[in-house]
């Protein structure tokens, strides 16, 4: 048995980044006590028992779909994941106490921030996943505008994918896709908005990282687009999780 056990909580996620990125990271430092696994739970209701089974665990990272349905199951919450509202760090403290953590903020302003030319000010967010709020959280604090796009919006703050006019996607000239859609094996696949109101001064950035260039970043690039992918993102969110648990 690990004498520092490390793993991901999700669900279907034998394609995870983590797994790979951390059992790496410790061979590299050495680390031979160490180890990084996969929780992969059918519901958020058996998160409990994964403790009761590893007790060694230091840390843990959040994916989807348990960003959100985590949180009334942490002791304490940092005061970023608080406003957000969703978590994808979880530290064990000493007392044995969970509290949890959104690294996914600081992944995408680093990560978006080289990109961001003088007449990106107002963006679209394509879902409305646990991911979607941290990426919300940044335009806020870059005073960038913003509109979540959804299939069934809920306030004024977000509109249908029906409702992509030619005058909302130019004046939007942001778009972050949050949705699983164009995630490998089903890589055809991308949220159904209307690219050809695309052009060079549009910014598209994928949370995405497998396939490298998914559908909604291809059609993008082919619209003269400036296209990001979510690789960078996870590094820097990984990082940042690795200090949490180490400090």
């Amino acid at each position: 048995m690990s004498k520092s056990l490390f793993g991901l909580l999700g669900k279907h996620i034998s394609y995870s980044f983590s797994k790979g990125y951390f059992t790496k990271k410790f061979k590299v430092l050495k680390l031979a006590n160490y180890s990084y696994v996969n929780f992969d739970i059918p519901s958020i209701e058996d998160f409990p028992k994964i403790f009761e089974k590893n007790t060694t665990i230091k840390g843990m990272n959040v994916t989807i779909p348990y960003k959100e349905t985590v949180i009334p199951y942490l002791d304490d919450l940092h005061k970023k994941a608080k406003k957000i509202g969703a978590v994808n760090t979880i530290k064990i403290q000493k007392d044995g106490s969970l509290k949890g953590y959104n690294t996914d903020c600081y992944g995408f302003e680093k990560s978006i921030k080289p990109h961001l030319k003088r007449h990106h000010k107002k963006a679209l967010i394509l879902g409305t996943g646990g991911a979607s709020k941290a990426i919300a959280f940044v335009f806020e604090e870059l005073n960038i505008s913003y509109k979540y796009v959804s299939r069934k919006p809920k306030n004024n703050q977000s509109i249908s994918y029906q409702d992509l006019s030619e005058k909302i996607m130019k004046s939007h000239s942001i778009i972050v896709n949050c949705t699983p859609l164009g995630t490998f094996p089903k890589i055809e696949d991308c949220p159904d908005i209307p690219y050809k109101y695309v052009s060079k001064d549009f910014l598209l950035f994928d949370l995405i990282y497998n396939p490298s260039e998914t559908t909604f970043l291809k059609l993008g690039r082919l619209q003269g687009a400036q296209i990001v992918n979510g690789s960078k993102m996870l590094e820097f969110q990984a990082e940042k999780a690795w200090k949490i648990w180490n400090s």
